[in-house]
């Protein structure tokens, strides 16, 4: 992991439950927590990197959050699934009203990573600007499938995260508002190349800037063409590819489920299960049976 954010913090009357879950993604890193805050809790937190805190379940009482210790800030019965970006190297506080427990995802990135991925700056102003407890119904929706791959044991390759975090930031920042350029797509040599080099490595974490430097893109570009060259994003055809290794080992009949699972890229039978019917339509024992038929 080469992004490593840094945040100091000062908490009082609030105990985590639970392990830290998190993920590393292409310049973002993602935390997981779920913690119990007693009445009158607070805390003090600021980051080097510039942070969105998304409050996903919350149960008992009120919290408010500040800009400054002494000028009262919005409570959290306002704004229901808050959300809150800081800027780089800025302080917040925050304190419970009455006893609670939150589960919230951080979201810590880089911008100049970020940047490199979009091949588009952040518009400055907007990243130094603090938005305290604001709602957003798509970044609470991504936010959840964040989430939820920093809590599955059998979560997917980073190219799916990578997706989830930047369309995050995307929608947080309005990026790409203005007319879109029309990418081409790659040529045949530099689509052999990267569709080759992952079906080599359907079974690996494949990382979105390993399969651009292929054919020597930026991120941005490669993503845009091989989604013109190939009608899907690079993820969603690397889950392909594993899934057709796990057809060709079902026709050959010699393993069973468990070991076919595994020897594709997935991390048990329930997981190549449930993304070999949403791929096929079928489970893999019902698709094998039709292909003996």
């Amino acid at each position: 992991m080469t992004f490593q954010p840094r945040m100091t913090s000062l908490r009082e009357g609030v105990t985590v439950i639970g392990a830290l879950k998190w993920r590393a993604f292409n310049g973002v890193v993602a935390d997981l927590w779920h913690a119990e805050c007693g009445t009158g809790a607070r805390g003090e937190y600021v980051s080097e990197h510039p942070r969105l805190f998304i409050v996903l379940d919350k149960i008992g009482g009120e919290f408010e959050t500040r800009l400054r210790p002494d000028m009262p800030g919005p409570t959290s019965h306002e704004r229901d699934g808050s959300i809150t970006y800081m800027p780089a190297g800025v302080p917040i506080w925050g304190r419970t009203r009455q006893r609670m427990q939150i589960r919230h995802l951080d979201l810590h990135f880089d911008p100049a990573e970020v940047s490199e991925r979009l091949s588009e700056r952040f518009d400055a102003s907007l990243l130094a600007e603090p938005k305290i407890m604001f709602s957003n119904e798509r970044i609470l929706a991504l936010a959840r499938l964040i989430a939820a791959e920093c809590a599955e044991p059998d979560a997917r390759h980073d190219l799916y995260g990578d997706g989830l975090t930047l369309a995050v930031l995307i929608d947080l920042f309005q990026i790409g508002r203005k007319q879109p350029r029309k990418r081409s797509p790659l040529t045949t040599w530099q689509l052999r190349r990267v569709t080759d080099y992952m079906s080599a490595h359907c079974d690996d974490n494949i990382r979105l800037q390993d399969l651009a430097a292929l054919v020597d893109l930026s991120q941005s570009h490669f993503s845009h063409a091989f989604k013109a060259s190939t009608g899907v994003p690079p993820h969603q055809w690397q889950l392909q590819a594993r899934v057709r290794r796990g057809q060709e080992m079902l026709v050959a009949g010699d393993r069973t489920l468990t070991e076919i699972a595994v020897e594709a890229g997935f991390s048990d039978q329930a997981h190549f299960t449930r993304v070999f019917r949403r791929v096929v339509g079928e489970t893999p024992a019902a698709w094998q049976r039709s292909q003996r038929a």
